[in-house]
């Protein structure tokens, strides 16, 4: 075995390179705003990394970032300094180092000494010291313990369960408030657990392209009846995932597709319209749907790297459906009464795919949702323009806040819309009941089904 100066070569130390990923990925993230769902992937591939290695840089990666609110509440008492007062490059050294502390099973020797060596790459020669004494005084005390002493501070119940639990404080209202509206308050805190376990990996077999018999392995999904459960394991090494016809995609998100699609009988030269299509998840599904009639569906995206992604999931349909960029908020002007079903999958906070997305519970702030449902209701405003007499309109989000849920729908029935019975044409769909609380739209919740906590309403337009 090679050594440097009495060491192991950094080369051969186990988990480096995990852990060098892992904090790269952590860094842009925090630092420049990336998606780590996006950048891990391609950082993993970059490196050479896979199997165990890869596994140890994903639950380094999305487990300090999931608890990344709580880490910081630890780090500030050993290091009896705030946060704000740390270099950030040695505050994501800490934050990483203090995961595998109290998150998970390795070594404490391990845990400060790779985080000291990583401190050395990053910062100054003073950082390593600081790195050293921090992580020792964390690892000197007990998981518990430390969660007692962060419990501590807050005052209010709200608070205690934000530091708890590791979610914005807001965030934690909104949750509150959202499953008050269905008489189910007391599941907050069942909730904020689920919103901190990694979700398994979900996938569609695209009607019409695939079938489960394309996953062998693969579990079937709990509700809609095109899912599968990977067991784990690069979804890619199915050839049916590889060539598009199995995509990655939450159970609820299927759902949202199968609302739409399957409210009624599809009828002769339907016309569809995807107003928010990106990545195309939902545009893929409706268009296996689509097959074999003769709907012409059309993916609307504003974003045009988006835009992209939608094209690259339908690419493996023999006819593709038309992928265009523009404005959602202008085709009720342009296409006035074109579209007899339209999907309306609202840009949102994203407060309900925590799980998968676990950054955008600190990326979000509570000003940002005045700006989101302006424009989810100027979006909804377009789509009811577009549709033709007696068209149908699906309104999702992947959010359960409800002034971008409930209050929208409110918007859309005061504009002459019709609420339809989204559960029970969800009853249909599903292979086993969602159990809904409502009796007009579907909002799904991690802890009761496992999915995204996403909000689905139909409704109708009169006919002439």
């Amino acid at each position: 075995m090679s050594r440097e100066g009495g060491r192991e070569s950094r080369a051969e130390r186990p988990g480096r390179a995990a852990r060098r990923v892992a904090f790269d990925v952590i860094r842009a993230v925090t630092e420049s705003d990336a998606y780590a769902n996006l950048l891990l992937p391609t950082r993993l591939a970059r490196a050479g990394i896979s199997g165990a290695d890869a596994g140890l840089a994903t639950e380094l990666t999305y487990g300090t970032l999931r608890q990344l609110g709580y880490y910081d509440s630890v780090i500030e008492l050993a290091a009896r300094r705030g946060v704000d007062a740390i270099d950030p490059p040695i505050l994501d050294v800490l934050r990483l180092g203090a995961h595998q502390l109290l998150g998970m099973r390795v070594a404490q020797h391990a845990a400060v000494d790779e985080s000291v060596e990583l401190a050395r790459e990053v910062g100054t020669r003073s950082s390593t010291g600081f790195v050293n004494g921090v992580l020792r005084t964390i690892s000197r005390t007990g998981a518990e313990e430390w969660r007692q002493r962060v419990l501590a501070a807050p005052k209010s119940g709200d608070d205690r369960l934000a530091a708890e639990h590791s979610h914005p404080a807001w965030v934690v209202r909104a949750f509150r408030q959202a499953l008050r509206a269905e008489g189910r308050e007391n599941e907050l805190e069942a909730l904020l657990e689920a919103d901190n376990l990694a979700p398994r990996v979900t996938l569609a077999a695209l009607p019409g392209l695939a079938s489960a018999s394309d996953l062998d392995g693969a579990d079937p999904g709990r509700f809609s009846p095109f899912a599968a459960v990977s067991p784990g394991g690069d979804p890619r090494r199915w050839p049916a995932v590889r060539d598009g016809r199995v995509r990655v995609q939450d159970e609820g998100s299927q759902l949202a597709a199968l609302a739409l699609t399957r409210a009624r009988p599809i009828g002769t030269g339907e016309r569809w319209l995807d107003l928010c299509a990106g990545p195309g998840g939902k545009t893929a599904l409706l268009a296996a749907e689509a097959l074999g009639s003769d709907v012409e569906l059309i993916a609307n995206e504003f974003v045009p790297a988006r835009a992209e992604l939608v094209r690259n999931a339908v690419a493996a349909f023999e006819r593709p459906p038309v992928v265009r960029v523009g404005d959602g908020r202008s085709i009720g002007e342009n296409e006035p009464g074109r579209y007899h079903r339209i999907l309306l999958d609202a840009p949102c906070t994203g407060l309900g795919a925590l799980r998968r997305r676990p950054e955008a519970r600190w990326r979000k702030q509570p000003r940002d949702v005045p700006e989101l449902t302006t424009l989810q209701g100027e979006l909804i405003d377009s789509a009811v323009a577009a549709l033709a007499p007696g068209g149908l309109l699906a309104y999702v989000t992947c959010s359960p806040h409800v002034a971008e849920t409930r209050v929208i729908v409110e918007r859309a029935v005061a504009a002459g819309l019709e609420q339809l019975d989204t559960p029970g044409v969800l009853g249909r769909v599903t292979n086993q009941p969602l159990e809904l609380a409502d009796a007009l739209h579907a909002q799904l919740w991690p802890h009761r089904h496992g999915t995204d906590a996403m909000f689905i309403a139909l409704l109708q337009k009169p006919a002439e």
